[in-house]
Formats: C-alpha cells, sequence, structure tokens
C-alpha cells in the first residue's frame, strides 16, 4: 500500500477533530445535570413531609411480623430495599402488620408512603 501524507489533509482532519469536540461539549453544557442513584434516596427523603407518630416495632425484628403504626393509621404503602438501594418488595398495608417472611437476615431500608407524607427508615432482620 502506498501512504501520501499530506500536511493540507493533516491540517483539515485537525479542523473537523475540534469542530467535532466543541459541537459535543455545546450539547453536553445544555443537558441537565447526571447524578448517581446512591443518593437518590437521601435527596429525595429531604424534599418529603415525613409521616407523624411512625412506630415500627420490633426493630431489630426477628419473627415473621413487623408492626408498623402512625398518628392517623391509614393505609400505606411500603417499599423495602436493600442497602444497594435494590427494591426487593412492595406491599399496600391496610392494617399494622407486615409480614417480613420472605426477606433472609439483613439490613433494609423501608419507604413508608401514607397519604401524601413520606417517611424512610431502617430496619434490621435477625
Amino acid at each position: 500500500m502506498l501512504y501520501i501524507y499530506s500536511p493540507k489533509i493533516n491540517i483539515c482532519m485537525k479542523k473537523i477533530y475540534l469542530l467535532f469536540i466543541f459541537i459535543g461539549l455545546i450539547c453536553f453544557s445544555f443537558t441537565p445535570g447526571i447524578q448517581a442513584q446512591s443518593g437518590s434516596l437521601d435527596r429525595q427523603q429531604s424534599s418529603d413531609t415525613k409521616i407523624k407518630g411512625l412506630r415500627i416495632s420490633p426493630n431489630p425484628a426477628s419473627g415473621n411480623t413487623l408492626y408498623i403504626t402512625s398518628d392517623k393509621n391509614l393505609t400505606k404503602t411500603i417499599t423495602i430495599f436493600t442497602t444497594l438501594i435494590r427494591k426487593v418488595e412492595f406491599k399496600v398495608l391496610i392494617g399494622k402488620e407486615l409480614d417480613i417472611s420472605s426477606l433472609p437476615p439483613g439490613i433494609y431500608i423501608m419507604r413508608i408512603k401514607e397519604e401524601d407524607k413520606t417517611s424512610t427508615v431502617k430496619f434490621v432482620r435477625n
């Protein structure tokens, strides 16, 4: 193969390369910021209103039932996450007894929503 080196082609390629970099920087400057998922639970918690009188017992839980009560005792939606923020369970709780028999022992984060209020608590399953 025969390669021909030309300074004009080399300069033209540099200009095209710089043009692409410039266009890319402009495009990325107008996109919304990208945030990691690990802090998403904390950011949402700070903007939410806490549930008044929320109580979870027993904590740490050694049995298969967790009791969740609040001042209003309304229907609650409960999402349970691992400490790596992986959703493992979602339930709608009408009473106050939550069956946790399907959860292996470990540390969990529970997001509880009652009406328009949300609270996030940590619990341990032995």
